[in-house]
């Protein structure tokens, strides 16, 4: 790394960990944390705030380049303000999870957070929150299309079952039959909304692929910081 300040893009489906995997990694290696999901979270309960139909594209697309988001990018404490107000209870309810797709897969309000995300990446990468340190970003195409050029790059995976279960843990505070029927539309619809505009299943060229499937949290955790070890020769 030369000294340089160090990027670690993670992507990977609904439930796959990114979220947690992602704050313990940058909190293992005193890096900045930015959760991109939040954004498009935020985006939609913003819409939402201000009566925009979700399927108004354009409506949508001029809402989201108007919002007014803070990130807060403390991996032990991550925020989510907008316009003063921290949402980062009311953009995790079931209607916003229900109604983030369509703001996900609207390509113009998908390249506006795209820019946002990059100008919050560079930021870290020489001052920001780390102090030049660097940033772990997570979340849809990260390793593609916002941060291809990380030096490292996850996909971070699980089996379709795990991802529910944990997603019905997370939400329901339960993985009991009637919590991942509950839990079943989130993750599967979600990723098949999704899919439509980004890939975030199969890695692409460079991206290292960690199946969490068989590990808990901290092995998931160590399990990246490996990768990032053998690319970067960086160590908690």
């Amino acid at each position: 790394m030369n000294g340089g300040p160090l990027v670690i893009a993670i992507d990977g489906p609904s439930g796959s960990g990114k979220s947690s995997v992602a704050r313990g990694v940058a909190h293992e290696l005193g890096l900045a944390y930015l959760d991109t999901g939040a954004m498009y979270r935020a985006a939609t309960w913003w819409c939402r705030e201000r009566g925009v139909r979700l399927d108004d594209q354009l409506a949508v697309a001029a809402e989201v380049a108007a919002l007014p988001l803070v990130m807060g990018l403390d991996p032990q404490a991550p925020t989510v303000t907008v316009a003063g107000v921290d949402v980062g209870a009311a953009i995790r309810t079931t209607e916003v999870s229900q109604a983030v797709s369509a703001v996900a897969t609207n390509l113009d309000a998908r390249a506006e957070l795209g820019a946002r995300q990059r100008d919050l990446i560079d930021a870290e990468r020489v001052g920001g929150f780390s102090g030049g340190r660097g940033v772990v970003a997570e979340g849809r195409d990260i390793t593609t299309v916002v941060a291809p050029d990380a030096p490292v790059r996850v996909l971070l995976t699980a089996s379709a079952q795990a991802r529910l279960a944990r997603r019905a843990l997370e939400v329901h505070g339960s993985d009991s039959a009637s919590a991942l029927a509950a839990t079943r539309d989130q993750v599967l619809r979600r990723d098949a909304d999704d899919s439509t505009v980004v890939e975030f299943h199969q890695a692409a060229s460079g991206v290292v692929t960690v199946d969490s499937t068989e590990l808990d949290l901290a092995g998931t955790v160590a399990a990246v910081l490996a990768v990032v070890a053998e690319r970067t020769g960086v160590r908690p």
